[in-house]
Order: structure tokens, then sequence, then C-alpha cells
């Protein structure tokens, strides 16, 4: 989903993200069109409109751009409080501070900000969700399906390598295992996105996730094991886990969102359709 660059610049230079927008741009349009012409190939629609196939519908839409989210954010309840005890002026100053439209319109001119927390998000969620998952679905199932797609998903950031490979910071041996945690990462949060996908039946919820956890950024474990208010963070961090673990299934209910169309590619759909 990149486009080859020039070599002496690197993926935050402006002129490299613009021409990475025009390539997922391209390859935003092309995913869908795949899809439409293998399902009409194949004759697996089965009068299911290919927009909802892909999780683009109105029903359901509220729950899906809420419920997820909040799942989401439950799991990052360590790096939240430790956000909110850090916070110089309090944590309801600051997000006054971020979400006033002075804020948001300089975000908006920000390309990294874009590329992070937007194109990213909508572009790679709609090609390895949206448009990968109704392709293997209806040959794996759709438990199958959660644990396949996202290998293409972890595959398609090893072109980090190159770049780090090219700065010349790092040595081979540190480049290779940064990127097979990368890998590890990017795979553990695809399998994550494709159960969401896959359990409300809309592009919206995993693109609003994404674009969260990028947001925060992996876990710092080892700040937080060295934070001053130590037990409270670790707690934080348990208490995250174990209400994730505890919310997963119910918030992610078929029920909140109507029937799931993706589903309707499997004659004996499994227990995460359910």
């Amino acid at each position: 989903m990149t486009v080859i660059v020039c070599a002496n610049l690197l993926r935050d230079h402006p002129s490299v993200i613009r021409r990475r927008f025009t390539s997922v741009l391209i390859v935003s349009i092309i995913s869908p069109l795949v899809v439409w012409a293998w399902t009409d190939w194949m004759k697996i629609l089965s009068g299911v409109p290919l927009m909802a196939l892909m999780g683009i519908r109105l029903e359901g839409v509220v729950p899906a751009g809420i419920l997820p989210l909040l799942l989401t954010m439950m799991l990052f309840l360590g790096p939240l409080a430790q956000l909110a005890v850090d916070s110089p002026k309090g944590i309801l100053v600051e997000i006054r501070l971020r979400c006033n439209l002075r804020s948001l319109a300089l975000c908006v001119r920000d390309l990294k900000w874009l590329r992070n927390h937007v194109v990213a998000p909508v572009t790679e969620e709609l090609v390895f969700r949206a448009c990968m998952v109704p392709v293997i679905v209806p040959c794996t199932g759709p438990t199958a399906a959660i644990f396949i797609c996202p290998l293409f998903f972890g595959v398609a950031h090893f072109h980090h390598i190159r770049e780090q490979l090219r700065s010349g910071c790092d040595s081979l041996g540190d480049i290779l295992i940064i990127a097979v945690f990368q890998f590890a990462y990017t795979y553990v949060f695809g399998i994550y996105s494709a159960f969401i996908f896959i359990r409300t039946g809309h592009l919206l919820a995993p693109v609003l996730c994404h674009s969260f956890c990028n947001s925060m950024g992996f876990p710092d474990f080892c700040r937080a094991l060295e934070h001053p208010q130590r037990p409270v963070i670790l707690f934080c961090y348990q208490l995250g886990v174990l209400l994730f673990l505890m919310c997963l299934l119910p918030l992610t209910d078929p029920f909140f969102y109507g029937m799931t169309p993706i589903c309707i590619l499997f004659l004996h759909p499994r227990a995460v359709c359910s």
C-alpha cells in the first residue's frame, strides 16, 4: 500500500506522505471493485448489497461508533490513567484544549496527524477488513478468517524495514527484532479488528478503534513500572484488561448492530457471528 519514493526521503517527509496518500487512494478504489468482481463471479452475494457486505450501512451505526471504541478504551485504561496522572493541567483541561476548533484545524493541516488518525485507519481497515474478509469468509468461515486476514495486514508493515536500513541508526539484528515485534503487534491488533468487523458488521467500528490505538501507541510498560504512582497505574492496567475480557462479547453482540451481512456468506455461521 505504499509507493516507491525517493531513497533520500524518510516516511515522515511531506512529499512521501502525499505520494502515499495517492497510492492508498488508488488501492482503496481498486479493492472494492475486486471484491465486487470476485463475489459476482463466484455467485456468493446472495442478494446482500456490496456496501453492506463491506460494513458500510446505516443499521446499528450509532452503537458501532460507540461500543467498540469504549471497549478499546477499557483495554487502554492503564495508559489513559497514566496520561491523566501525568497531565500538568488536569486531564479535563487537556481534553478541552485538544478538542477546540483551533486545535482540530491544526491537526487537519498536519499531514502526519492525518496519516496516522484518518488516512491509515480508513484505508487499511477498508482493504484488510472490509474487502479482504468477505473474500476469505466463504472459503474458511468467519472464525478462521479472523486469524488469516491479519497475516496480510502484518506483512504489509514490513516496508518500514527498508527505511530503518537506509537510516543506518540501528543494526540489522535490532531492525529484525523491531520488525518481528511490529508484525506481532499488528497481527494481534488485526485479529481484534477483524473480530470487531465480523461481530458488528460495520467498517466504522474498526476504523475508530484503529485511529484510537494509533493515537495511544503501544503501552509503555517500563515507564509504568517506574512511575511514582506505580500501584495505581498497575491497578488500572489490570482492571482495564479484566474489563476488556468481561465486556468483549457483550459489547460486540450482533444484537446491537442488526444482522451481520458478512455472516450470511457462510451457510453455518460459527459462534463468532452470534
